[in-house]
């Protein structure tokens, strides 16, 4: 008879035989983004990984988390004190000798064309196409919905070594939620 103690140690052998060596899956915060970011530099400095890759490990993993804390469809929040949690995964790991980021949320059914549109496109333009984009892109104002710059998926491109690669999962038989997931090689 299997108990909570063998399921939790086969979760934690599959993502040993995936190649993570850095997850976290809950609710996310900025505070707790800084948290985590210092605990993968760490990590990171540990195993002497090029000084290169790291930053650009780093950078991959913010966007991403940055990118669950303002578009995750779970969220919580409190007004005294204000506060607001958004909830996803992130996982850093090992891949042939490359580094990965992979993260993902819950997004809305609307949502889902967009961020398919939008992945789509950078997935089309090579480095100097992607460069001239993001320049682009700095220049002009935020887009509407954004809760940023607009430039965080543009960050995750031009930092990965290739195209992004991304699902969209339905939640519920309307589809009316998604899990959205991104991986980002580096």
């Amino acid at each position: 008879m299997s108990t909570w103690a063998d399921d939790y140690n086969q979760y934690r052998s599959w993502l040993t035989d995936q190649g993570v060596i850095f997850s976290f899956s809950g609710y996310l915060s900025e505070d707790m983004l800084s948290t985590l970011a210092a605990a993968l530099k760490q990590r990171m400095a540990l195993t002497e990984t090029d000084s290169n890759v790291a930053k650009r490990v780093f950078s991959v993993f913010v966007e991403q988390v940055q990118n669950i804390i303002r578009y995750s469809s779970d969220r919580l929040s409190a007004q005294a004190p204000t506060v607001e949690m958004s909830a996803g995964m992130v996982s850093v790991g090992a891949e042939a000798g490359r580094f990965f980021v992979i993260c993902g949320n819950a997004v809305d059914a609307p949502r889902v064309a967009t961020l398919r549109e939008r992945l789509e496109f950078l997935a089309g333009l090579d480095r100097d196409a992607l460069r001239a984009y993001y320049r682009q892109k700095l220049r002009e104002a935020p887009e509407a919905d954004s809760l940023g710059a607009s430039i965080g998926l543009i960050e995750i491109a031009r930092r990965s070594s290739e195209p992004i690669a991304y699902d969209f999962v339905w939640m519920d038989e309307e589809q009316s939620r998604a899990f959205f997931c991104i991986k980002a090689f580096i």
